[in-house]
């Protein structure tokens, strides 16, 4: 079963249950989805790839991310804390992130086998490390990991 039509499943649960919150965020999950799908058919593909579609939910979890940070700094606790549920909601499809400690021994790896000896070199082990870590982690706590192991170097 596609990520697409498990979706479709939770929808209908969601309308059965009359969960709105969970069924509009499962609306909009499934609408990106879709528009992504729409965007890869030029190429010859009909349908997205599960990287594909892991990429397109961590973008939607990174925006739910950045907004409760705003909304937290403007002192709206209110809608923070409707994106929350909704990053919740969103984070069930995502693979299980990573630890912190399991991002360091990642980023240790790259750093060694890259050659990496400064901050200077942060861009070389960036790349590798994020396609390593793609929908596994927050890029935000991999830039913190990277600049902490180079820092250390």
């Amino acid at each position: 079963m596609s990520l697409i039509d498990q979706i479709g499943t939770d929808i209908k649960t969601a309308m059965k249950a009359k969960d709105k919150v969970r069924l509009e965020t499962l609306r909009g999950i499934k609408k990106v989805l879709l528009d992504k799908e729409v965007s890869v058919r030029p190429s010859g593909q009909t349908e997205l790839t599960p990287e594909q579609e892991i990429e397109a939910l961590s973008q939607i979890a990174k925006q739910r991310r950045d907004s409760i940070a705003q909304f937290t700094d403007a002192g709206r606790a209110d809608m923070a804390e409707q994106e929350a549920i909704e990053l919740k909601i969103i984070e069930e499809f995502l693979p299980t992130q990573l630890t912190d400690d399991e991002i360091a021994v990642i980023v240790a790896e790259v750093v060694a086998e890259v050659g990496a000896t400064s901050p200077k070199d942060m861009g070389k082990v960036m790349g590798p490390v994020m396609q390593k870590l793609k929908g596994k982690a927050d890029g935000k706590k991999v830039q913190a990991a990277v600049k902490a192991s180079l820092a250390g170097s």
